[in-house]
């Protein structure tokens, strides 16, 4: 099977409907993931199929939970999952923020070469950047405790935390710090992808206890 048969194929199996264009474009984005992760450490995996199934599908897994305006990607380093989130999105914005000048510098490229008009990227660590986002999703953060401390001062009064997690999440779930928030675990079928994978989904309570909770 080609990865241009892959990727439709998966698409289809999440409900995700793209054009032609769209499908290129998203390709392109893989082409370049590839080729700058040769001089770049963007990511471990290097096989274009698993590429596809890891990183492009994974992403496109948790679309349906992207009901907000506004997004902020932490830790994207390579673009993930922001880059194929907004290439599907194209009505909403995806804030992209990793502190690695190389890494940004590749998801800057990546935004001019797709024109991703809904995308902007900013070179800062997250305990150092400030604004209000509907979302703020992350595959980078190892720890639960530390996303909702550091992330959750970020959210609008309605937003959420959606962390990308795999099947390691339970012992964070259970050595949570941070109360006044809920939260729901949302299974994920990737396909092609054999592996557990969820998506976390946590809200505050309220305003007030956030202020409370979150120095």
């Amino acid at each position: 099977m080609g990865i241009e048969t892959q990727l439709r194929q998966g698409l289809e199996e999440l409900g995700i409907e793209v054009s032609d264009d769209g499908l290129k474009s998203i390709l392109q984005y893989q082409a370049l993931l590839l080729k700058w992760n040769k001089v770049t450490n963007l990511t471990a995996i290097t096989e274009p199929e698993l590429v596809v199934s890891h990183h492009l599908l994974d992403a496109f897994a948790v679309n349906p939970f992207i009901a907000g305006h506004r997004v902020l990607d932490v830790g994207s380093g390579g673009g993930l999952p922001g880059i194929p989130l907004a290439l599907v999105n194209p009505d909403k914005d995806f804030i992209l923020l990793d502190p690695n000048g190389k890494k940004t510098r590749f998801m800057t490229q990546a935004k001019i070469e797709l024109g991703l008009s809904n995308v902007e990227v900013i070179q800062s660590r997250v305990e150092d950047h400030q604004g209000l986002y509907d979302h703020v999703i992350s595959r980078a953060f190892r720890h639960l405790s530390g996303f909702v401390e550091c992330c959750g001062r970020l959210l609008t009064v309605e937003g959420s935390l959606l962390a990308m997690k795999g099947p390691d999440y339970e012992q964070e779930q259970e050595e949570m710090t941070v109360s006044d928030y809920t939260m729901v675990v949302h299974h994920l079928a990737v396909p092609g992808l054999q592996a557990e994978r969820c998506l976390i989904e946590i809200k505050p309570m309220s305003t007030e206890k956030v202020q409370k909770s979150i120095p």
